[in-house]
């Protein structure tokens, strides 16, 4: 896929499969409300337990139509050995200045998997650098106005959570879409037990994220500045 206008909102994540987990059901919904979304994964995931590089592309893309999103692309930086070098620092602000994103969505800044983390620290001053006018690298500079980071499976305490019950189904499609990580769970448990019920796991965090803001599914995610509120009187959930 090629983008041929700025993307409103893009997820750069570590792995195949990461985007779905994270936040599949906010690029359904922003693809719901006419905007260009898409999702940059940095590895093919070759150093997974299960499947092959070739299964984890054919089902990145089957995912990537279910979700609707316009641009998917991966960079085939290393899997378990990700370095935010600034040869890949570069790759990535490439990409910034190539789709021009307005929001940009990065994992949690700690994570259980270090390239979780390392992409965040990586496509963090990814974007800062395509800013810089003076940098040697094609493209027009840009930065991204807001990024975000996943807070769904860190323990962080959420900054906002965003209602994707209207979008849950499509966002469990596209999980299920990754039939080589997810498809025969019964055999997991001598890779990792935590994996056996991710599925459900995956279930119960949105139920309980969607449970703090009043809805039945939902997507959390931090920030690191303040988020402005202009109106007192039209702030939605309820205090008591």
């Amino acid at each position: 896929m090629i983008a041929l206008m700025a993307l409103d909102l893009l997820a750069i994540a570590a792995h195949p499969d990461d985007a779905e987990l994270t936040c599949g059901g906010t690029l359904a919904k922003a693809v719901e409300r006419g905007y260009r979304v898409g999702v940059l994964d940095l590895t093919r995931g070759e150093m997974g337990s299960r499947g092959t590089p070739a299964d984890r592309e054919q089902e990145a893309a089957e995912a990537a139509r279910v979700l609707g999103i316009h641009l998917r692309e991966n960079l085939g930086l290393p899997d378990a050995r990700l370095e935010s070098n600034l040869d890949s620092r570069l790759l990535v602000a490439r990409k910034i200045r190539q789709h021009q994103p307005r929001v940009v969505i990065l994992p949690a800044w700690e994570a259980r998997h270090p390239d979780h983390s390392t992409c965040t620290r990586m496509a963090y001053e990814a974007c800062f650098l395509a800013g810089l006018a003076q940098l040697e690298l094609e493209g027009t500079p840009h930065r991204p106005f807001k990024i975000v980071y996943s807070a769904m499976y860190e323990p962080m305490r959420p900054s906002f959570v965003v209602d994707v019950t209207a979008q849950y189904e499509l966002r469990k499609q596209a999980i299920l879409c990754y039939r080589s990580q997810f498809g025969d769970q019964k055999t997991w448990g001598d890779i990792s037990p935590r994996m056996a019920g991710l599925v459900d796991e995956v279930d119960l965090r949105c139920r309980y994220y969607g449970s703090l803001i009043g809805v039945e599914y939902g997507e959390a995610y931090t920030l690191k500045e303040m988020i402005q509120i202009d109106d007192l009187v039209t702030m939605p959930v309820r205090s008591i």
